[in-house]
């Protein structure tokens, strides 16, 4: 389902669409209508950032199995993309 916002709405709102996005997100993570993961992707913000704007709102971020296994694939996958990138130092001769 799409819906659209004009921009009187937003400019009366006096918010961007993407302040909008984050704002949804956020109310509907806070009120458990979505999940964490869910609502990374409608504020469009990788959930770390989405976790630091709830937290600078003080919204207690909430983990069921499933989105705990997802956090420990992403951070597996950015540690191994991490070591891939560094080089081990040269043997000294």
């Amino acid at each position: 389902m799409s819906f659209v916002i004009s921009d009187d709405i937003l400019r009366a709102a006096r918010m961007t669409p993407e302040e909008l996005r984050r704002e949804l997100a956020a109310y509907l993570f806070k009120y458990k209508k979505v999940s964490l993961e869910w609502a990374a992707k409608l504020s469009e913000m990788d959930p770390l950032s989405f976790q630091h704007l709830l937290a600078s709102r003080r919204i207690p971020c909430r983990y069921d199995v499933e989105g705990l296994a997802e956090n420990l694939r992403a951070l597996s996958k950015l540690h191994d993309e991490q070591a891939a990138h560094e080089k081990p130092d040269a043997p000294a001769a």
